[in-house]
């Protein structure tokens, strides 16, 4: 900004006037950093992105993981529908009455009850609890205990497959593709909570990696 010099006379006034000197300041423009556009502004911004997703871990657990306990749940409310019912509508291949594969053998056998409760009805618990252990919330919850209970709950529910499969093989002499299926869904939700644990693990490093840097 610039202003105007006023004329002087002889004797340094201006129109028969005394007048202090004008002094003349060239002020250049502020430069004012667009916070849309300043590269200092879209760094810091695409860091705090970075710190969001980092601390925040993948979604991919939560969703497999709540997926495969809502089918599992489904499979465990239909064995224990077909249960409280004699298994008079169980859909299933019989084969012989000696055949491999005999669904109707293995649900009303003697070990399809374990301590007074259908399995069914345990299977039913299982993936109720374990739904609510792969929710988004349960998985951003720095809650140490959640964690573990998650990760010790798969294995009960592994042990009790492997259990649930030993009597079918060396028992009943018999398979059931409906129990199969829960204990095949079982084994996926360990897998699924093992490595989403460990990625879980490496964002939150990562995190505390790029907070410190």
């Amino acid at each position: 900004m610039q202003t105007s010099r006023p004329s002087y006379g002889s004797e340094g006034q201006s129109d028969g006037s005394l007048g202090e000197p004008v002094i003349t300041v060239n002020v250049p423009p502020k430069q004012i950093d667009d916070p849309l556009t300043s590269p200092s502004a879209a760094t810091e911004d695409q860091a705090v992105r970075d710190l969001d997703d980092a601390a925040g871990g993948p979604r991919w657990p939560s969703l497999a993981g709540m997926i495969l306990s809502f089918l599992g749940f489904g499979v465990a409310a239909y064995l224990t529908y077909e249960h409280y019912t004699g298994s008079k509508s169980l859909s299933c291949p019989a084969g012989s009455a000696n055949g491999a594969i005999n669904c109707l053998k293995v649900t009303t056998s003697v070990y399809s009850v374990q301590y007074g409760i259908p399995v069914a009805v345990l299977g039913l618990v299982f993936f109720a609890v374990m739904l609510a252990l792969q929710s988004p919330w349960a998985w951003r919850s720095d809650l140490r205990w959640l964690k573990v209970s998650r990760i010790a709950w798969c294995v009960i529910g592994i042990a009790s497959a492997l259990k649930l499969v030993y009597d079918e093989l060396f028992e009943i002499h018999a398979i059931c593709l409906w129990c199969t299926s829960v204990h095949i869904l079982t084994l996926a939700i360990f897998v699924v909570t093992l490595f989403g644990t460990l990625s879980w693990s490496a964002h939150r490093y990562a995190a505390y990696e790029l907070d410190e840097s």
